[in-house]
Protein backbone atom coordinates (compact mmCIF):
# COMPACT_ATOMS: atom_id res chain seq x y z
CA UNK A 1 0.00 0.00 0.00
CA UNK A 2 2.63 2.20 0.87
CA UNK A 3 5.84 3.01 -2.12
CA UNK A 4 9.11 2.90 -1.64
CA UNK A 5 9.19 6.31 -1.63
CA UNK A 6 6.62 7.36 0.83
CA UNK A 7 8.11 8.79 3.79
CA UNK A 8 6.23 5.93 6.32
CA UNK A 9 8.49 3.64 7.06
CA UNK A 10 7.78 0.00 6.00
CA UNK A 11 8.35 -2.52 8.71
CA UNK A 12 8.26 -6.73 8.96
CA UNK A 13 8.40 -9.13 11.90
CA UNK A 14 12.22 -9.11 11.32
CA UNK A 15 13.07 -5.59 11.20
CA UNK A 16 10.94 -4.12 13.52
CA UNK A 17 13.19 -4.70 17.04
CA UNK A 18 16.06 -2.98 14.99
CA UNK A 19 13.86 -0.02 13.58
CA UNK A 20 11.04 0.42 16.14
CA UNK A 21 12.38 -1.45 19.33
CA UNK A 22 15.89 -0.41 19.92
CA UNK A 23 15.22 3.27 18.52
CA UNK A 24 15.59 5.98 20.87
CA UNK A 25 13.28 8.10 19.10
CA UNK A 26 9.60 7.25 19.85
CA UNK A 27 7.73 6.04 16.96
CA UNK A 28 4.35 5.42 15.24
CA UNK A 29 3.35 2.18 14.19
CA UNK A 30 0.09 1.43 12.15
CA UNK A 31 -0.69 -2.46 11.64
CA UNK A 32 -3.03 -2.94 8.44
CA UNK A 33 -3.68 -4.61 5.44
CA UNK A 34 -3.80 -3.78 1.70
CA UNK A 35 -7.52 -4.66 1.47
CA UNK A 36 -8.62 -2.57 4.36
CA UNK A 37 -10.87 0.58 3.42
CA UNK A 38 -10.15 2.07 6.37
CA UNK A 39 -6.41 1.78 6.18
CA UNK A 40 -6.34 3.72 2.87
CA UNK A 41 -8.80 6.51 3.75
CA UNK A 42 -6.30 7.16 6.74
CA UNK A 43 -2.98 6.52 4.14
CA UNK A 44 -2.98 10.37 2.94
CA UNK A 45 -3.24 11.79 6.69
CA UNK A 46 -0.56 8.96 7.51
CA UNK A 47 1.68 10.09 5.03
CA UNK A 48 1.21 13.83 5.32
CA UNK A 49 1.89 12.86 9.29
CA UNK A 50 5.27 10.75 8.57
CA UNK A 51 6.16 13.82 6.30
CA UNK A 52 5.80 16.65 9.21
CA UNK A 53 7.62 14.48 11.84
CA UNK A 54 11.23 13.70 9.38
CA UNK A 55 13.68 13.56 11.81
CA UNK A 56 11.64 14.39 15.00
CA UNK A 57 9.98 10.81 14.89
CA UNK A 58 9.41 7.76 13.34
CA UNK A 59 6.11 7.12 11.62
CA UNK A 60 6.13 3.19 10.95
CA UNK A 61 3.45 0.71 9.13
CA UNK A 62 3.29 -3.15 9.21
CA UNK A 63 1.47 -5.35 6.55
CA UNK A 64 -0.57 -7.77 8.65
CA UNK A 65 -1.62 -9.50 5.69
CA UNK A 66 1.71 -10.82 4.40
CA UNK A 67 2.32 -14.21 5.70
CA UNK A 68 5.50 -13.75 7.51
CA UNK A 69 4.07 -10.85 9.71
CA UNK A 70 0.50 -12.39 11.06
CA UNK A 71 2.22 -13.76 13.65
CA UNK A 72 3.65 -10.93 14.93
CA UNK A 73 0.83 -8.56 14.39
CA UNK A 74 -1.14 -10.99 16.47
CA UNK A 75 1.51 -11.20 19.16
CA UNK A 76 0.91 -7.12 18.93
CA UNK A 77 -2.66 -7.81 20.13
CA UNK A 78 -4.18 -6.63 16.54
CA UNK A 79 -7.89 -7.49 15.91
CA UNK A 80 -8.60 -4.60 13.74
CA UNK A 81 -7.48 -2.53 10.74
CA UNK A 82 -6.10 0.13 10.99
CA UNK A 83 -4.75 -0.27 14.36
CA UNK A 84 -2.12 2.65 15.64
CA UNK A 85 0.11 1.82 18.09
CA UNK A 86 2.98 4.27 19.73
CA UNK A 87 6.35 2.71 21.06
CA UNK A 88 8.73 5.16 23.24
CA UNK A 89 11.67 3.92 24.31
CA UNK A 90 12.14 2.16 27.57
CA UNK A 91 14.56 2.08 30.49
CA UNK A 92 16.51 -0.86 29.12
CA UNK A 93 17.32 -1.34 25.20
CA UNK A 94 14.72 -3.44 23.28
CA UNK A 95 12.06 -3.12 25.51
CA UNK A 96 9.99 -0.35 24.56
CA UNK A 97 6.42 1.00 25.84
CA UNK A 98 3.72 0.40 23.91
CA UNK A 99 0.20 2.09 24.16
CA UNK A 100 -2.90 2.06 21.47
CA UNK A 101 -3.39 5.18 19.77
CA UNK A 102 -6.77 6.66 20.58
CA UNK A 103 -6.59 10.45 19.71
CA UNK A 104 -7.98 11.54 16.47
CA UNK A 105 -6.97 9.68 12.98
CA UNK A 106 -5.78 13.34 11.78
CA UNK A 107 -2.55 14.24 10.32
CA UNK A 108 -2.80 17.36 12.98
CA UNK A 109 -3.78 14.47 15.72
CA UNK A 110 -1.09 12.39 14.71
CA UNK A 111 1.48 15.25 14.79
CA UNK A 112 0.37 16.31 18.09
CA UNK A 113 0.33 13.21 19.67
CA UNK A 114 3.83 12.51 18.67
CA UNK A 115 5.44 15.80 19.51
CA UNK A 116 4.00 15.42 22.79
CA UNK A 117 5.51 11.82 23.12
CA UNK A 118 8.94 12.57 22.12
CA UNK A 119 11.51 11.99 25.02
CA UNK A 120 12.91 14.87 26.83
CA UNK A 121 16.37 15.02 27.91
CA UNK A 122 16.76 18.82 27.45
CA UNK A 123 17.28 20.19 31.05
CA UNK A 124 15.49 23.83 31.77
CA UNK A 125 18.42 25.83 33.44
CA UNK A 126 18.43 29.41 34.94
CA UNK A 127 20.53 31.48 37.15
CA UNK A 128 20.96 29.20 40.30
CA UNK A 129 21.34 25.95 38.52
CA UNK A 130 24.16 26.96 35.91
CA UNK A 131 27.18 26.39 37.95
CA UNK A 132 25.70 22.64 38.83
CA UNK A 133 25.07 21.59 35.55
CA UNK A 134 28.27 22.58 34.02
CA UNK A 135 29.90 20.96 36.64
CA UNK A 136 28.52 17.41 36.15
CA UNK A 137 31.09 15.99 33.37
CA UNK A 138 33.07 19.07 32.89
CA UNK A 139 34.96 17.10 29.68
CA UNK A 140 31.83 16.27 27.94
CA UNK A 141 30.02 17.95 25.11
CA UNK A 142 27.44 20.35 25.93
CA UNK A 143 24.63 22.27 23.93
CA UNK A 144 22.89 25.14 25.31
CA UNK A 145 19.83 26.67 23.33
CA UNK A 146 19.15 30.26 24.97
CA UNK A 147 15.77 30.96 23.91
CA UNK A 148 12.64 33.98 24.01
CA UNK A 149 10.28 30.88 24.48
CA UNK A 150 9.16 28.48 27.50
CA UNK A 151 8.52 25.32 26.29
CA UNK A 152 11.55 23.09 24.80
CA UNK A 153 10.56 22.54 20.94
CA UNK A 154 10.56 19.07 19.27
CA UNK A 155 13.79 20.24 17.27
CA UNK A 156 15.75 20.70 20.33
CA UNK A 157 14.26 17.28 22.31
CA UNK A 158 15.18 15.42 18.40
CA UNK A 159 18.65 16.82 18.80
CA UNK A 160 18.90 15.52 22.56
CA UNK A 161 17.67 11.98 21.33
CA UNK A 162 19.86 11.71 18.21
CA UNK A 163 23.00 12.61 20.83
CA UNK A 164 22.39 10.94 23.72
CA UNK A 165 25.28 9.97 25.91
CA UNK A 166 27.41 12.21 23.64
CA UNK A 167 26.11 15.88 24.02
CA UNK A 168 23.86 17.40 26.96
CA UNK A 169 21.44 19.62 26.19
CA UNK A 170 20.12 22.49 28.61
CA UNK A 171 17.53 25.49 27.16
CA UNK A 172 18.02 29.21 29.15
CA UNK A 173 15.25 31.65 29.25
CA UNK A 174 15.99 35.38 27.90
CA UNK A 175 14.82 36.38 31.05
CA UNK A 176 17.47 34.41 33.14
CA UNK A 177 19.72 37.55 32.36
CA UNK A 178 22.72 36.61 34.63
CA UNK A 179 23.12 33.33 32.37
CA UNK A 180 22.75 35.09 29.13
CA UNK A 181 25.38 38.22 30.09
CA UNK A 182 27.93 35.20 31.12
CA UNK A 183 27.52 34.04 27.69
CA UNK A 184 27.18 37.11 25.97
CA UNK A 185 24.22 36.15 24.34
CA UNK A 186 22.28 39.45 22.35
CA UNK A 187 20.00 37.76 19.66
CA UNK A 188 17.54 34.41 20.47
CA UNK A 189 17.48 32.04 19.47
CA UNK A 190 21.34 31.19 19.83
CA UNK A 191 22.57 27.95 19.98
CA UNK A 192 26.20 27.66 21.61
CA UNK A 193 28.28 24.42 21.93
CA UNK A 194 30.64 23.88 24.60
CA UNK A 195 32.54 21.21 23.35
CA UNK A 196 34.32 20.42 26.86
CA UNK A 197 37.50 20.76 28.64
CA UNK A 198 39.58 23.64 27.82
CA UNK A 199 38.06 24.05 24.57
CA UNK A 200 36.50 27.74 23.57
CA UNK A 201 32.03 27.72 22.76
CA UNK A 202 31.30 27.82 19.16
CA UNK A 203 28.30 29.47 18.43
CA UNK A 204 26.04 28.01 15.62
CA UNK A 205 25.11 30.48 13.01
CA UNK A 206 23.35 28.68 10.06
CA UNK A 207 19.43 27.51 10.20
CA UNK A 208 17.49 26.52 13.31
CA UNK A 209 16.99 23.21 10.83
CA UNK A 210 18.36 19.79 11.64
CA UNK A 211 20.66 18.73 9.22
CA UNK A 212 22.58 21.43 9.71
CA UNK A 213 22.85 21.53 13.10
CA UNK A 214 23.31 17.98 13.18
CA UNK A 215 26.16 18.34 11.15
CA UNK A 216 27.23 21.43 13.60
CA UNK A 217 27.42 19.47 17.06
CA UNK A 218 28.68 16.46 15.29
CA UNK A 219 32.32 18.36 15.87
CA UNK A 220 32.03 17.69 19.20
CA UNK A 221 30.65 13.96 19.05
CA UNK A 222 28.77 11.79 16.67
CA UNK A 223 25.18 11.30 16.62
CA UNK A 224 23.82 7.90 17.44
CA UNK A 225 23.36 5.49 15.07
CA UNK A 226 19.73 4.78 13.88
CA UNK A 227 18.53 2.33 12.82
CA UNK A 228 20.51 0.62 15.30
CA UNK A 229 23.42 -1.59 13.00
CA UNK A 230 22.98 -5.02 12.71
CA UNK A 231 23.89 -7.74 14.39
CA UNK A 232 26.43 -10.13 13.17
CA UNK A 233 24.61 -13.68 13.20
CA UNK A 234 26.64 -16.14 14.98
CA UNK A 235 24.93 -19.91 13.53
CA UNK A 236 26.46 -21.37 16.69
CA UNK A 237 24.04 -19.34 19.06
CA UNK A 238 20.88 -19.29 16.75
CA UNK A 239 18.07 -21.69 18.74
CA UNK A 240 15.12 -23.48 17.26
CA UNK A 241 12.02 -21.81 18.70
CA UNK A 242 10.98 -24.29 21.68
CA UNK A 243 7.47 -26.17 21.05
CA UNK A 244 5.91 -23.32 23.73
CA UNK A 245 6.90 -20.45 21.82
CA UNK A 246 5.57 -22.34 18.36
CA UNK A 247 2.46 -22.47 20.27
CA UNK A 248 2.55 -18.78 21.13
CA UNK A 249 3.16 -17.79 17.64
CA UNK A 250 0.67 -20.38 16.32
CA UNK A 251 -1.92 -18.68 18.72
CA UNK A 252 -1.05 -15.25 18.07
CA UNK A 253 -1.35 -15.99 13.89
CA UNK A 254 -4.64 -17.47 14.61
CA UNK A 255 -6.11 -14.33 16.74
CA UNK A 256 -5.19 -12.11 13.62
CA UNK A 257 -6.67 -14.50 10.81
CA UNK A 258 -9.90 -14.20 13.09
CA UNK A 259 -9.64 -10.53 13.28
CA UNK A 260 -8.87 -10.13 9.24
CA UNK A 261 -11.30 -12.34 7.84
CA UNK A 262 -13.70 -10.21 9.58
CA UNK A 263 -12.53 -7.59 8.18
CA UNK A 264 -11.82 -9.17 4.62
CA UNK A 265 -15.03 -10.07 4.41
CA UNK A 266 -16.62 -6.86 5.04
CA UNK A 267 -14.29 -5.29 2.37
CA UNK A 268 -15.63 -7.86 -0.17
CA UNK A 269 -19.06 -7.76 0.10
CA UNK A 270 -19.50 -4.68 -2.29
CA UNK A 271 -17.39 -6.80 -5.15
CA UNK A 272 -19.26 -9.94 -4.15
CA UNK A 273 -22.32 -8.44 -4.87
CA UNK A 274 -21.15 -6.83 -8.28
CA UNK A 275 -19.57 -10.20 -9.23
CA UNK A 276 -22.67 -11.88 -8.54
CA UNK A 277 -24.54 -9.46 -11.04
CA UNK A 278 -21.77 -10.14 -13.77
CA UNK A 279 -22.30 -14.05 -13.39
CA UNK A 280 -26.01 -13.68 -14.30
CA UNK A 281 -25.50 -11.62 -16.87
CA UNK A 282 -22.94 -13.89 -18.73
CA UNK A 283 -25.07 -17.00 -17.47
CA UNK A 284 -26.77 -17.60 -21.48
CA UNK A 285 -23.08 -17.63 -22.85
CA UNK A 286 -21.86 -21.02 -24.35
CA UNK A 287 -19.24 -22.74 -22.09
CA UNK A 288 -17.32 -26.25 -22.51
CA UNK A 289 -17.91 -28.64 -19.89
CA UNK A 290 -15.20 -30.43 -18.17
CA UNK A 291 -16.83 -33.30 -17.68
CA UNK A 292 -17.60 -35.77 -21.01
CA UNK A 293 -21.62 -36.14 -19.39
CA UNK A 294 -23.34 -32.83 -19.88
CA UNK A 295 -26.50 -32.73 -18.06
CA UNK A 296 -29.67 -31.61 -20.01
CA UNK A 297 -30.45 -27.68 -19.98
CA UNK A 298 -34.27 -28.59 -18.78
CA UNK A 299 -32.69 -30.45 -15.80
CA UNK A 300 -33.70 -28.91 -12.41
CA UNK A 301 -30.93 -26.40 -10.81
CA UNK A 302 -30.00 -27.00 -7.22
CA UNK A 303 -31.55 -23.70 -5.18
CA UNK A 304 -28.80 -22.37 -2.72
CA UNK A 305 -30.07 -22.30 0.51
CA UNK A 306 -29.65 -18.48 2.21
CA UNK A 307 -28.38 -18.88 5.99
CA UNK A 308 -30.89 -16.53 8.19
CA UNK A 309 -29.04 -14.53 10.90
CA UNK A 310 -30.82 -15.10 14.00
CA UNK A 311 -32.40 -11.49 15.47
CA UNK A 312 -31.07 -9.79 18.15
CA UNK A 313 -32.89 -10.21 21.21
CA UNK A 314 -35.70 -7.49 22.24
CA UNK A 315 -35.58 -6.09 25.91
CA UNK A 316 -39.15 -5.87 26.68
CA UNK A 317 -39.34 -4.14 30.10
CA UNK A 318 -37.45 -1.56 31.98
CA UNK A 319 -35.79 -3.88 34.38
CA UNK A 320 -34.61 -5.95 31.00
CA UNK A 321 -32.98 -2.44 29.51
CA UNK A 322 -31.61 -1.42 33.41
CA UNK A 323 -29.96 -4.83 33.88
CA UNK A 324 -28.49 -5.14 30.27
CA UNK A 325 -27.07 -1.73 29.51
CA UNK A 326 -27.99 0.71 32.38
CA UNK A 327 -26.02 -0.85 35.58
CA UNK A 328 -23.00 1.08 36.81
CA UNK A 329 -21.07 -1.67 35.70
CA UNK A 330 -22.42 -1.98 32.07
CA UNK A 331 -19.52 -2.38 29.10
CA UNK A 332 -20.39 -1.39 25.68
CA UNK A 333 -23.60 -2.01 24.37
CA UNK A 334 -25.79 -1.04 21.20
CA UNK A 335 -29.08 -0.71 21.30
CA UNK A 336 -31.92 0.08 18.63
CA UNK A 337 -34.85 2.22 19.90
CA UNK A 338 -37.56 1.43 17.86
CA UNK A 339 -40.60 3.63 17.17
CA UNK A 340 -43.47 3.19 19.05
CA UNK A 341 -45.84 1.19 16.77
CA UNK A 342 -49.04 0.84 19.42
CA UNK A 343 -49.34 -2.90 19.26
CA UNK A 344 -47.28 -6.48 18.62
CA UNK A 345 -49.05 -7.03 15.60
CA UNK A 346 -47.85 -4.03 13.68
CA UNK A 347 -45.21 -3.56 11.10
CA UNK A 348 -42.05 -1.38 11.98
CA UNK A 349 -41.29 1.21 9.33
CA UNK A 350 -38.45 -0.32 6.49
CA UNK A 351 -35.87 1.75 8.37
CA UNK A 352 -36.15 -0.32 11.19
CA UNK A 353 -36.39 -3.62 9.41
CA UNK A 354 -33.50 -2.62 8.00
CA UNK A 355 -31.40 -2.09 10.97
CA UNK A 356 -32.40 -4.74 12.59
CA UNK A 357 -31.52 -6.86 9.85
CA UNK A 358 -28.07 -5.58 8.69
CA UNK A 359 -27.00 -5.52 12.73
CA UNK A 360 -28.20 -9.04 13.20
CA UNK A 361 -26.08 -10.61 10.28
CA UNK A 362 -23.20 -8.42 11.88
CA UNK A 363 -23.54 -10.08 14.84
CA UNK A 364 -23.98 -13.83 13.17
CA UNK A 365 -20.68 -12.89 11.21
CA UNK A 366 -18.72 -12.57 14.45
CA UNK A 367 -20.05 -15.34 15.72
CA UNK A 368 -19.08 -17.57 13.31
CA UNK A 369 -15.63 -16.00 13.47
CA UNK A 370 -15.49 -16.50 17.34
CA UNK A 371 -14.87 -13.31 17.47
CA UNK A 372 -16.53 -11.51 20.77
CA UNK A 373 -18.73 -8.24 20.04
CA UNK A 374 -20.42 -6.17 22.43
CA UNK A 375 -24.52 -7.30 22.82
CA UNK A 376 -26.90 -5.49 20.14
CA UNK A 377 -30.51 -4.86 21.36
CA UNK A 378 -33.52 -4.00 20.42
CA UNK A 379 -36.11 -1.58 22.62
CA UNK A 380 -39.58 -1.53 21.34
CA UNK A 381 -41.03 2.00 21.64
CA UNK A 382 -43.57 0.24 24.40
CA UNK A 383 -41.06 0.05 26.79
CA UNK A 384 -41.25 2.96 29.04
CA UNK A 385 -37.22 2.47 29.23
CA UNK A 386 -37.22 3.83 25.61
CA UNK A 387 -39.05 6.85 26.52
CA UNK A 388 -36.98 7.88 29.11
CA UNK A 389 -33.49 7.37 27.72
CA UNK A 390 -34.29 9.15 24.10
CA UNK A 391 -35.17 12.30 26.91
CA UNK A 392 -32.10 12.03 28.94
CA UNK A 393 -30.04 11.72 25.52
CA UNK A 394 -32.24 14.46 23.74
CA UNK A 395 -32.99 11.91 20.70
CA UNK A 396 -36.11 11.70 18.34
CA UNK A 397 -39.23 9.65 18.93
CA UNK A 398 -38.38 7.47 15.65
CA UNK A 399 -35.32 5.64 14.83
CA UNK A 400 -32.28 5.72 17.00
CA UNK A 401 -29.47 3.78 16.77
CA UNK A 402 -27.03 4.39 20.31
CA UNK A 403 -24.00 2.42 21.57
CA UNK A 404 -23.28 3.47 25.22
CA UNK A 405 -20.95 2.66 28.06
CA UNK A 406 -22.36 3.37 31.73
CA UNK A 407 -19.04 2.14 33.26
CA UNK A 408 -16.88 4.20 31.39
CA UNK A 409 -19.73 6.91 31.33
CA UNK A 410 -19.63 7.50 27.27
CA UNK A 411 -22.29 7.69 24.45
CA UNK A 412 -22.98 7.66 20.71
CA UNK A 413 -25.49 8.24 18.05
CA UNK A 414 -25.43 6.50 14.96
CA UNK A 415 -25.98 9.39 12.64
CA UNK A 416 -25.58 7.63 8.94
CA UNK A 417 -27.98 8.32 6.22
CA UNK A 418 -28.84 4.72 5.62
CA UNK A 419 -29.21 1.55 7.66
CA UNK A 420 -27.78 -0.88 5.19
CA UNK A 421 -25.40 -3.90 6.36
CA UNK A 422 -21.81 -1.87 4.63
CA UNK A 423 -23.03 1.49 6.87
CA UNK A 424 -23.85 0.15 10.25
CA UNK A 425 -20.82 -2.23 10.05
CA UNK A 426 -18.48 0.71 9.48
CA UNK A 427 -20.05 2.27 12.27
CA UNK A 428 -19.76 -1.01 14.69
CA UNK A 429 -16.27 -1.06 13.44
CA UNK A 430 -15.46 2.38 14.62
CA UNK A 431 -17.15 1.73 17.96
CA UNK A 432 -14.32 -0.68 18.12
CA UNK A 433 -11.30 1.01 17.39
CA UNK A 434 -12.48 3.74 19.22
CA UNK A 435 -12.99 6.18 16.04
CA UNK A 436 -16.72 6.37 17.19
CA UNK A 437 -17.38 10.47 18.08
CA UNK A 438 -18.01 10.05 21.90
CA UNK A 439 -20.22 12.36 23.93
CA UNK A 440 -20.42 12.20 28.14
CA UNK A 441 -23.13 10.34 29.82
CA UNK A 442 -26.09 12.56 31.79
CA UNK A 443 -25.97 11.83 35.15
CA UNK A 444 -28.87 9.50 35.93
CA UNK A 445 -28.79 6.96 32.89
CA UNK A 446 -27.32 4.48 35.20
CA UNK A 447 -29.17 2.65 37.43
CA UNK A 448 -28.32 0.04 40.97
CA UNK A 449 -28.83 -3.45 40.74
CA UNK A 450 -31.35 -3.08 43.47
CA UNK A 451 -33.26 -0.90 41.88
CA UNK A 452 -33.25 -3.14 39.00
CA UNK A 453 -34.32 -6.10 41.44
CA UNK A 454 -37.52 -3.86 42.41
CA UNK A 455 -38.50 -2.78 39.26
CA UNK A 456 -38.57 -6.78 38.40
CA UNK A 457 -40.16 -7.74 41.74
CA UNK A 458 -43.12 -5.37 41.59
CA UNK A 459 -43.74 -6.62 37.53
CA UNK A 460 -43.57 -10.12 39.58
CA UNK A 461 -46.41 -9.05 41.56
CA UNK A 462 -48.28 -7.37 38.69
CA UNK A 463 -48.09 -10.45 37.02
CA UNK A 464 -49.10 -12.80 39.86
CA UNK A 465 -52.06 -10.34 40.93
CA UNK A 466 -53.26 -10.40 37.32
CA UNK A 467 -53.32 -14.16 37.05
CA UNK A 468 -54.93 -14.10 40.58
CA UNK A 469 -57.66 -11.66 39.26
CA UNK A 470 -58.38 -13.71 35.72
CA UNK A 471 -58.36 -17.26 37.92
CA UNK A 472 -61.32 -15.21 39.95
CA UNK A 473 -63.18 -14.39 37.05
CA UNK A 474 -62.98 -17.74 35.05
CA UNK A 475 -64.22 -19.18 38.44
CA UNK A 476 -66.97 -16.65 39.26
CA UNK A 477 -68.11 -17.53 35.47
CA UNK A 478 -67.77 -21.50 35.54
CA UNK A 479 -70.01 -21.12 38.91
CA UNK A 480 -72.58 -18.72 36.85
CA UNK A 481 -72.30 -21.11 33.56
CA UNK A 482 -73.16 -24.02 35.92
CA UNK A 483 -76.27 -22.53 37.94
CA UNK A 484 -77.87 -21.17 34.33
CA UNK A 485 -77.69 -25.15 33.11
CA UNK A 486 -79.27 -26.36 36.01
CA UNK A 487 -82.71 -24.44 35.35
CA UNK A 488 -82.30 -25.08 31.55
CA UNK A 489 -83.04 -28.93 32.95
CA UNK A 490 -86.39 -28.25 34.19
Amino acid sequence: MYAKNSPVLQVDAKSYERLIARSNHTSMVEFYAPWCGHCRNLQPAYEKAAKNLAGLAKIAAVDCDEEGNKAFCGSMGVQGFPTLKIVQPGSKAGRPKVEDYQGPRTAKGIVDAMIEKIPNHVKRIGDKGLDGWLKQGNDTAKAILFSSKGTTSALLKSLAVDFLGGISFAQVRDKDKAVVEVFGVSEFPTLMLLPGGTKEAVVYTGEMKKEPMVTFLAQASPPNPDPAPKKAKDPKSEKKPSKKEQKKSADAKSSLNDASSIHASSEASEAAASATAIDLEDEGLPTESPDAAVAPSDAPRPVPVAHVAPPIPKLETLGELQKACLSPKSKTCVVVLLPAVGAPDVAQPESATAALQSLAEIAEKFRQHNVKLFPLYAVPGENVGSTSLRSSLKLTEGLELVAMSTRRGWWTRFGGTGYGFESLESWIDAIRLGEAGKEKLPDGIAVEESEVREEEEEKKKREEAEAEAGTQAEAKAEAEAEKTGGHDEL
